[in-house]
């Protein structure tokens, strides 16, 4: 079988453990009664939680959540600074007609506001199934009030929130027949609605997160055209939608279209923004990375050094977001063929990132980015310095985790492809040997995942001119894939090219 490339193993940044001891203290109900023309709601809390100084901001879910991983997780924020600091993201003007109170937020907005951050708080602190228990509780008391005939705008804005609830939680099974039940209630709302258009660029979000892009490309067309009729063409309340139909477009494959809406709203930035703003950086990632992929390797280079300039007057050369501006930069370099070129901005980066310290050396994105360069080594016939980095970031996963943790064997197998790639495959053999071993202690000996150190090592092993052993562990990888996925199933079919 060939040996695969070294992005192929990347180790996958830890999820946030939401499951340490629960908080037993029972959900209680007080009055948070909201008295509507069409009902009065009521709202559950857990009292008495000490609030964190952090705010939690409910607000849509990132409209390019497929943005890669050069560009910093801080920065998604920063650069949606299109969107509303309150709460909710929404018009001026819909925060106007909704509230009379100070600082434009009603006291219904607010307790919404409550509900999200009192869930998040709860994920925060490790009691997600108290967390659990407050949505539910929440979705029984609206759904009485649906079932009693109230559907207004209220219930639908509390649905969703539950539904961002479970989203945060992870519980998307949850999600989706929250939204079937918030359109059933929005369905006949009309345009001016209070809090609609903040409902729907949420449901824009969640069915672009569930993989029903269709609907979020109905739902995004249709706060896009409620916000063009109240603010006009080029306001800057359009951004968020429109970059969630960006998503959906090229989610499915409708790249051109997705273009030109990226240039869209990067010209509506411009009218109000300037042209130097730091909102600029997520669309023009998002434009960027897309154009590579269509082979416009040229026009993903502008965007990507009109990021670098934004970045280098905003906070000067030695910035570690203006570094990660050049590994996106670097990134179309090398879809233009200019190699050398892409070395060296990586290579200045990595430097940059470690003398500014701003972000640790054992951060997922340093370590992609570490990767991305050996690979980049190799392929330009500098092994032995791709190998340098790939033995880096073993040695700062091994420091972090221990000797025996399985996120160390990807960077065994990326060495071990290092070492074949040089011919030396007894080097090869111990590391893979090494990996499998981890892999072994970590697994089940019928896991599949065994089976990929495992075929790595009857390949060396055949290179080393040992068939017979080389065969013996294909046929036992072979056999470990049947059982789990079935004598024709695909990862067999790969299988079988270790053993013939």
């Amino acid at each position: 079988i060939p040996s695969p490339s070294f992005n192929t193993y990347r180790t996958s940044q830890v999820s946030l453990n939401l499951h340490s001891q629960h908080w037993h203290q029972s959900i209680s109900r007080f009055s948070v009664s909201l008295k509507t023309h069409k009902s009065s709601l009521k709202l559950y809390m857990i009292p008495a939680i000490p609030i964190v100084a952090r705010q939690f901001l409910l607000k849509p879910f990132a409209a390019v959540d497929s943005l890669e991983a050069h560009v910093s997780p801080d920065q998604n924020c920063a650069a949606s600074g299109v969107s509303s600091q309150n709460g909710f993201d929404r018009s001026k003007t819909l925060l106007d007609k909704a509230s009379n109170s100070l600082d434009g937020m009603s006291d219904f907005e607010r307790q919404l506001q409550e509900l999200f951050n009192e869930v998040k708080t709860l994920i925060m602190t490790g009691n997600r199934s108290d967390a659990l228990d407050l949505l539910q509780a929440n979705y029984e008391a609206v759904k009485e009030q649906i079932n009693a005939g109230a559907k207004g705008i209220e219930e639908a804005a509390i649905l969703d929130v539950i539904a961002l609830g479970y989203m945060a939680v992870g519980e998307l099974k949850f999600v989706h027949p929250l939204l079937n039940l918030i359109n059933e209630v929005i369905e006949d709302q009309k345009d001016d609605e209070p809090l609609l258009d903040s409902i729907l660029l949420h449901m824009g979000s969640m069915y672009s997160t569930l993989g029903e892009f269709e609907k979020s490309m109905l739902v995004n067309q249709r706060v896009t055209d409620i916000l063009e009729n109240r603010h006009g063409k080029n306001s800057v309340f359009l951004v968020t939608p429109l970059l969630g139909m960006t998503k959906v477009l090229s989610s499915t494959g409708r790249t051109t279209k997705a273009v030109d809406i990226y240039h869209r709203v990067i010209k509506i930035l411009e009218l109000s923004r300037g042209t130097e703003s730091e909102d600029f950086v997520v669309p023009l990632v998002g434009l960027g990375n897309l154009l590579i992929k269509e082979g416009r390797a040229t026009d993903a280079e502008n965007a990507f050094v009109r990021i670098l300039n934004i970045y280098t007057k905003l906070y000067g050369e030695n910035d570690g977001r203006v570094a990660l501006a050049m590994c996106s930069l670097a990134h179309a370099k090398c879809a233009k063929g200019n190699a050398n070129e892409a070395i060296d901005l990586y290579k200045k980066a990595l430097q940059m990132i470690k003398d500014s310290s701003y972000m640790p050396s054992d951060d997922s994105l340093m370590e992609n980015m570490r990767i991305d360069l050996a690979e980049l080594l190799h392929a330009v016939g500098r092994g032995r310095e791709g190998r340098e980095l790939l033995e880096e970031c073993l040695l700062i996963t091994e420091k972090l985790k221990g000797k025996d943790h399985p996120s160390l064997v990807a960077h065994y197998l990326n060495l071990a492809t290092s070492y074949s790639q040089s011919k030396d495959f007894v080097m090869a053999e111990r590391l893979l040997r090494t990996s499998l071993e981890i892999t072994k202690k970590a697994e089940r000996p019928d896991n599949p995942s065994i089976t990929f150190p495992m075929l790595h090592l009857a390949v060396t092993l055949y290179h080393l001119e040992r068939d017979e052993e080389a065969e013996q562990v294909a046929l036992e990888a072979l056999h470990i894939r049947e059982k789990a996925f079935g004598k024709d199933s695909l990862p067999v079919g790969f299988g079988l090219f270790g053993v013939n």
